[in-house]
């Protein structure tokens, strides 16, 4: 098997085709955009928020490699009813994670572990979670 087999599983491509379950909407009013520098990959993600300000609606527009877009998936799949704080300490989790930590303490990240070991990746995992604290951060 080789490496991109190894990394592209089916579950991966899976994850990623599953994108299409939050589309983008204009009407979230918490945007951001965010890009992995290492790979050039994108989102563009939109939030509401519930009356506690826990994510209530999210919306997801990835131009990433399906490793970037599986991890936007995981993210989604796992996002209502996180916080800021929730979010905070993901990131900090997956940044462990990445840098040969234990897995964070958010499902599904067993689908893309092979990725671990491709730094050139790592961008691309963190992009959801990274645009998601920009946009919570509007909320004033």
């Amino acid at each position: 098997m080789s490496a991109s087999a190894a990394l592209y599983t089916r579950e991966v491509l899976a994850l990623a085709t599953s994108l299409a379950a939050w589309p983008r909407d204009a009407a979230l009013p918490l945007t951001s955009h965010a890009r992995a520098p290492t790979c050039g990959s994108t989102l563009d993600l939109g939030l509401a928020l519930d009356a506690v300000g826990a994510i209530d609606r999210i919306g997801l527009r990835a131009r990433a490699c399906a490793i970037g877009q599986a991890a936007a998936a995981i993210f989604a799949n796992a996002a209502t009813g996180r916080t800021s704080a929730d979010i905070t300490a993901a990131v900090g989790e997956i940044e462990h994670w990445l840098q040969g930590g234990p897995a964070p303490n958010w499902p599904g990240f067993d689908a893309i572990a092979a990725a671990r070991d491709y730094p050139a990746r790592h961008g691309a995992i963190l992009l959801a979670w990274r645009a998601a604290l920009v946009a919570l951060e509007q909320r004033g």
